[in-house]
């Protein structure tokens, strides 16, 4: 094992041989990490925090640290951490509170840039991208291949849908829609598709034409949500629809229909 004799690991900590600790890390006694991580110095693993394998840590940053919660007594929370993550400088991720769930969950492939917070009970899916100082108040979900752009607040208790980009500085109060484009200008707003974002992803020509079909409806159509969900749900049972492209809408429906903050249009 590769440990800088300036680190302190407690007694009961869970370190793999092939894990690379650096000069100054402080690694708790109910850590739990996988194989291949890689923390490169001054990194703080504190509480029940586990850690897939083959993550790097930079500099500054804690994971398991206690919630900034005037209501946490000390419970045993967790951190769960996939694999495969780059973690850049002085990101904190707080455990969870026993009243929002007990855990604070990050995916695998993520980057988290310079200052990003995750606040407790927060849940990030996959392949998703967190620029410098973007930041998650408790009970926030991120799915997958999101991104939150730079310097973006995302209010208690949201959800940022799959594919979204929310563009640097937004501050986000509702639901951030799947598949959209949403930043602030004047005022937040959706945009229409992350046309970018998922043609890199593979999405082929006809399921980003629904898919900007869909948001017409919603954002451009001078229809209410209500009347805009029912014309999607039409489009979503044309009989020769593509079945990646029914299943876009259908993941876009049940995401409305489901929000409790209501969605940014």
């Amino acid at each position: 094992m590769s440990v800088h004799p300036s680190s302190v690991i407690a007694p009961g900590a869970v370190v793999p041989a092939s894990c690379e600790i650096g000069p100054f890390c402080t690694i708790g006694p109910e850590v739990i990490l996988g194989e291949r991580n890689r923390l490169i110095s001054h990194v703080v693993l504190d509480g029940r925090t586990r850690l897939g394998d083959d993550n790097t840590i930079y500099p500054f940053t804690s994971i398991g640290i206690p919630p900034q919660d005037l209501k946490y007594r000390g419970e045993p929370t967790l951190t769960e951490i996939g694999s495969r993550n780059t973690i850049r400088e002085s990101v904190t991720i707080s455990r969870g509170t026993e009243k929002g769930g007990g855990i604070t969950r990050l995916g695998s492939d993520c980057l988290l840039m310079t200052a990003v917070h995750i606040g407790h009970d927060s849940s990030v899916g996959n392949h998703c991208i967190l620029a410098n100082a973007a930041t998650l108040a408790g009970h926030v979900t991120v799915e997958d291949f999101a991104t939150v752009g730079a310097f973006s607040p995302v209010h208690q208790f949201c959800t940022v849908g799959r594919y979204a980009y929310i563009g640097g500085g937004t501050i986000v109060t509702q639901d951030v829609l799947p598949f959209s484009l949403t930043s602030a200008r004047r005022e937040n707003r959706a945009f229409g598709i992350n046309k970018v974002g998922l043609t890199r992803r593979g999405f082929s020509e006809a399921r980003l034409k629904k898919l900007h079909s869909a948001f017409r409806l919603l954002l451009a159509a001078r229809l209410n949500t209500t009347e805009a969900v029912a014309r999607i749900q039409s489009l979503a049972a044309e009989p020769d629809l593509d079945s990646e492209a029914r299943a876009d809408l259908e993941l876009l429906l049940r995401f409305i229909e489901r929000s409790q903050r209501g969605v940014i249009k």
